[in-house]
Formats: structure tokens, sequence, C-alpha cells
């Protein structure tokens, strides 16, 4: 599957932004979908994961309800809603794939499928 995230950008502290992720090539319901963050000199870190059917979801603890992963399989994209975004939300934020639920899904290297990467840069 190849994945294209895009809607990243410059946003104030206090603001919103959308990411969205389309996948292209095989049948994108039979995938869980994460999200994942890597801000510079720090280590990429789990953000939320979407189950196939979008049924059940999984956050990082840093999330604390601000944010909120879905998907819609007729559009074979994923999405990400960030709300009330801090300025230590600024980084480079990924989409993945892979196709088990399971703990191991928090885990970047557990990913065989990489979305580019969108930058989200937070203004105090």
């Amino acid at each position: 599957v190849q994945l294209q995230a895009s809607g990243g950008g410059p946003v104030q502290a206090g603001g919103s932004l959308r990411l969205s992720c389309a996948a292209s090539g095989r049948t994108f319901s039979s995938y869980v979908m994460g999200w994942f963050r890597q801000a510079p000199g720090k280590e990429r870190e789990f953000v939320a994961r979407i189950n196939w059917y979008g049924s059940s979801t999984r956050y990082g603890d840093f999330v604390k309800g601000r944010f909120t992963i879905s998907r819609n399989n007729a559009k074979s994209t994923v999405y990400l809603q960030m709300n009330s975004l801090k300025p230590e939300d600024t980084a480079v934020y990924y989409c993945a794939a892979r196709t088990n639920w399971g703990p191991s899904a928090d885990s970047a290297d557990s990913y065989a499928n990489w979305g580019q990467g969108t930058l989200v840069t937070v203004s105090s």
C-alpha cells in the first residue's frame, strides 16, 4: 500500500489542524492505520491508531483528548483531527499501515508501510 500524508502547516497554539493520509494499492480496509510523529532530535512517537473498520482506537498518553483519529474506507483515507495544539506538538507527522491490531501496534518498528510525512509547526 502507498500512503500520502497531507494537511500539515503552521498554526498558532490553541488552534486546530486536520491531517489526511490517502492510501492506494491494496484494499484499505485490510489495514490498521497509525499516526506517528517525530520532532527534531527525538525518536518517532506513537500518536494514534485505528482498526480496520474504525470501531477501535488508541492514543498516545500525551494526546489527552485533544486528537481524534478516524477513517473513511470508501475514500481510502485516514484522518487525524488535532485540536488545542501546543508548541510541543511541532513535529513531522507520519501515517503508517499494518495488518494486525494488538499491543505491538503502538510501536513504529512494527509498521512496514509509511507515508512521506507532513510538517506541523505550532507557534506560541
